[in-house]
């Protein structure tokens, strides 16, 4: 298992994000896809396969209201 340094990932802001603080930043490494929050940039990471990102973003996108 190869290690994810958070710290030196690019980063970036969802397309999602209000603008308002509250949101989640994105980074892909190596085939993974991490996300974190932005109000604790030094906490805790998930990270997913793309396809199970793939599956979440696609979800999202079919309950989003018209």
């Amino acid at each position: 298992m190869r290690v994810l340094h958070l710290s030196t990932m690019d980063w970036r802001t969802s397309s999602r994000s209000s603008g308002n603080g509250n949101c989640v930043e994105v980074a892909a490494d190596g085939g993974r896809i991490a996300v974190r929050d932005s109000k604790d940039r030094g906490g805790p990471a998930l990270v997913f396969p793309p396809s199970a990102w793939t599956a979440f973003v696609t979800g999202l996108d079919a309950v989003r209201p018209g």
